[in-house]
């Protein structure tokens, strides 16, 4: 857990930083504020999510550790186990359209209309050999919205709704997606 200056008027956030490719796990984490999600809580739902896939019996010798909503030992999480978690949670995930852009968001709603924002970006790492997806959160926290990317050292405040938006729309036109929480 990182702490945000020695300033009586800010708290501590907490903000876990990236191990192989659990950046979904980081994130839900992330997103609520405390260590919420496990590994292996999220390796059930992957396994739950592959015992319901109606296509496995099409599956080569590689889907053993190249699993469809999972990799076994980095973890590089889908969207569904991203969305299964949530929902356990009692959360309703709602993509954002990407046609109406950052503006329509309205990041001054209540904690209970608007939790936060998962972010999935592609990403290339290794000197550009290794191209992926990235899962980040943002999130208000007293009143501050800030990146809690786990790739990150740690959290960063933005300096107010319109760099969020912007930050937003650039994910945007970059070919991201986020959901609203």
């Amino acid at each position: 857990m990182e702490k945000m200056g020695e300033e009586e008027s800010k708290s501590e956030i907490y903000h876990e930083r990236q191990k192989l490719q659990f950046c979904l796990l980081h994130a839900l984490n992330n997103l609520f504020q405390e260590d919420a999600f496990t590994r292996a809580y999220l390796d059930t739902i992957a396994e739950k999510l592959i015992l319901d896939d109606p296509t496995k019996d099409k599956w080569t010798p590689i889907s053993v550790v190249f699993k469809p909503h999972h990799n076994v030992l980095t973890g590089n999480y889908d969207v569904n186990v991203l969305i299964a978690a949530l929902e356990a949670k009692g959360k309703r995930v709602v993509w954002h359209d990407r046609r109406n852009g950052a503006s329509k968001i309205d990041l001054d709603a209540s904690d209970s209309s608007l939790m936060g924002i998962v972010v999935n970006v592609s990403v290339r790492r290794f000197s550009g050999l290794w191209k992926g997806r990235h899962w980040v959160t943002l999130r208000k926290i007293n009143g501050v919205w800030y990146n809690l990317d786990s790739d990150l050292g740690g959290p960063q405040p933005f300096k107010g709704k319109e760099e969020v938006r912007e930050f937003l729309d650039g994910i945007i036109l970059s070919g991201g997606k986020f959901c609203l929480l």
